[in-house]
């Protein structure tokens, strides 16, 4: 006959079973394993809850996490960690990162996206009355719907070479500018904004950061680079700068998860242990601290364990390349040569909207009366039989 204690011990098992909870007494782990799990699976099928007949090759976040950071979030989903980033995931992401870039004395943050990273970061970086330089093509000034200008910076423009600044450019105008007697009734520029890749899917040599990187130390301004792509770029078979390079060529730099593999979030990194002051308190005003940082940093302590943020990375650009090679085997003008995930054509305007009917991609710009640019991204999740589909329909 069953005590009291075990009677109510039963009872209240039933009711945390009709919840989905784990029993009284049964351990986390076991509960995890059969209970939770088995659903991710199923969440990380490819097997569409809706059902999508066109291929996507529109962008690089359009799918949701590598599955290594679904199965690490269900396995750690009940545990109760401090917040705001100051949980021991975040600290390992923290020390792993700063170990592949080899920069042991760098201060690292996570943020939730690119937007939120830019325009914390460059406020946080700038004077009342100095702006940020960047190429008219440049992230910050044409697709972030004037964050950067809404916390009181200027983005100050300079001609692009197929996404890139040139160092000889940016030094010309920094010349004029303060051979300009009345530069005080100026913005005045106090950084310099680049991304790697760029927009177009260019990346810069080691020579061509070297050379900005020198102009910006002549002028005591600040090289910030973007990375929301950065595996991209860093695991081009073009990129002739090394991982633990990049560091000693800028001032502030991220590396994107957002487009590489995880569900949101940028680390910021401050190679020389450079943030600016109460940076922390910055990042919470401009909306970008999450409460439960640990959903950020165990995401990039994923993505940095045995080198799968550039694997994942790798990947992506390989079925670019492939991708590339299969649009010039069928006859197509190439737009800008990109040697990234990011993939440039031209086409007719007939074309592009026959094509739009069986794949999805974005249109890029207009190039004549009859003919536009047409963007294809591939990404860390592309599978090879995707990029073959996309031949037949080609």
């Amino acid at each position: 006959m069953l005590s009291s204690v075990k009677r109510a011990k039963l009872g209240r098992n039933r009711e945390r079973s009709k919840q989905g909870l784990p029993f009284w007494g049964e351990k986390l782990s076991t509960w995890v394993v059969n209970k939770v799990l088995p659903p991710i699976k199923v969440l990380y099928s490819r097997e569409p809850f809706f059902e999508y007949t066109m291929l996507s090759f529109e962008s690089d976040y359009t799918e949701g996490a590598h599955e290594s950071i679904i199965r690490r979030l269900a396995q750690t989903n009940l545990e109760q960690t401090p917040g705001y980033g100051l949980d021991p995931y975040s600290e390992s992401a923290k020390e792993k990162i700063k170990q592949t870039f080899g920069i042991p004395d760098a201060d690292v943050f996570f943020l939730v996206g690119g937007t939120q990273t830019n325009s914390t970061v460059i406020a946080s970086m700038l004077r009342d009355y100095e702006g940020v330089i960047a190429v008219r093509t440049g992230h910050i000034g044409v697709h972030e719907s004037g964050a950067v200008e809404y916390t009181g910076h200027k983005v100050l423009t300079l001609p692009d070479h197929d996404g890139k600044m040139d160092a000889g450019e940016l030094e010309d105008y920094l010349k004029a500018f303060y051979a300009d007697g009345t530069y005080e009734h100026m913005v005045i520029p106090g950084m310099v904004y680049i991304s790697f890749p760029t927009e177009f899917g260019t990346i810069y040599s080691k020579a061509e950061l070297e050379a900005i990187h020198a102009v910006c130390q002549s002028y005591s301004m600040p090289l910030f680079i973007d990375g929301a792509r950065l595996g991209y770029g860093l695991m081009s078979e073009a990129n002739d700068i090394d991982v633990k390079e990049l560091p000693k060529l800028c001032d502030v730099f991220y590396a994107g998860g957002t487009k590489v593999g995880a569900l949101f979030g940028e680390a910021v990194v401050f190679p020389k242990g450079n943030a600016p002051a109460h940076f922390f308190t910055t990042i919470k005003q401009h909306g970008a601290l999450m409460a439960k940082g640990r959903m950020l940093g165990l995401q990039f302590d994923t993505l940095f364990t045995d080198g799968l943020y550039f694997k994942i990375a790798r990947h992506a650009d390989e079925m670019a390349s492939m991708l590339k090679g299969i649009f010039l085997e069928k006859g197509y003008e190439i737009f800008i040569d990109s040697p990234t995930n990011q993939q440039f054509f031209v086409m007719t305007r007939d074309r592009a909207a026959e094509l739009h009917s069986k794949v999805r991609f974005e249109d890029w710009c207009p190039v004549d009366e009859n003919r536009i640019a047409v963007r294809f991204v591939t990404s860390w999740a592309t599978p090879l039989e995707n990029v073959l589909a996309l031949r037949e329909i080609l």
